[in-house]
């Protein structure tokens, strides 16, 4: 299959789980799947893949969803939960680093055929969570105050605090998202690749944090709208 296939298909299903979760579990749900993207991005990313003409690593689509999700809990439930979103998956991060630099310390058994892999792949873990925890906090953060700085903008402007959601959910995430591209590409594949690779990096990836973006705002006004019909979601 090829690679741009997989991509689109990977936003389809990430994006649509992220409002299936809130539908089924509320701002639980948005708090889990967060968490669960954060992780899985931090492995994925190590991938280097060639799509759109360009090359990229993986795990743009997961981090992005995660932009998602604090704008849908700062549209539908405040500032403060969106907050404790970031907070929650970075100490959880610190935690799975913790825990998977303790596995490479066993010593496997003689029958053991995944040792080298986990060697392998969760060696560089470390650096890359590092370099995502303090980028994706800050980065996340500011998405937040921004969201929310938007929507001040936006309730002068319109006089309503409904509108404006498109505003404020790009306005905010394309500016936190150029921050997050930049200091994690330098942070995390700086002496890895080289320079051309790196330019590269962030330029595909902040392409697809661009369309990610656009194409996020519906399902902000999915989750409201789910909210709006169904006031027991919390």
């Amino acid at each position: 299959m090829p690679n741009e296939l997989l991509i689109i298909l990977s936003f389809v299903i990430i994006y649509g789980s992220t409002i299936l979760f809130y539908r089924l579990f509320g701002k639980g749900g948005l708090l889990a799947f967060n968490v669960l993207a954060t992780l899985i991005a931090n492995i994925e990313v190590l991938l280097l893949v060639h799509a759109f003409g360009v090359e990229m690593t993986l795990g743009n689509v997961l981090f992005a969803s995660t932009f998602l999700i604090t704008d849908i809990l700062s549209e539908n439930h405040g500032k403060k939960i969106a907050n404790r979103a970031v907070l929650i998956s970075t100490f959880c991060s610190l935690i799975f680093i913790a825990i998977s630099q303790m596995w490479l310390l066993y010593t496997p058994s003689e029958n053991d055929w995944a040792s080298g892999a986990f060697h392998t792949i969760f060696s560089s873990t470390p650096r890359i969570i590092c370099a995502s925890l303090g980028v994706y906090m800050i980065s996340q953060l500011i998405d937040v105050w921004l969201y929310h700085k938007w929507w001040e903008w936006c309730k002068k402007r319109f006089g309503d605090s409904k509108k404006g959601l498109w505003i404020r959910n790009n306005g905010s995430t394309m500016v936190s998202q150029l921050l997050n591209t930049l200091l994690y590409t330098l942070f995390a594949f700086y002496g890895t690749y080289s320079t051309g690779t790196l330019v590269s990096i962030f330029a595909s990836s902040y392409v697809i944090y661009i369309i990610t973006s656009l194409l996020d705002t519906p399902f902000v006004y999915w989750a409201r709208n789910i909210h709006e019909k169904h006031p027991e979601i919390e």
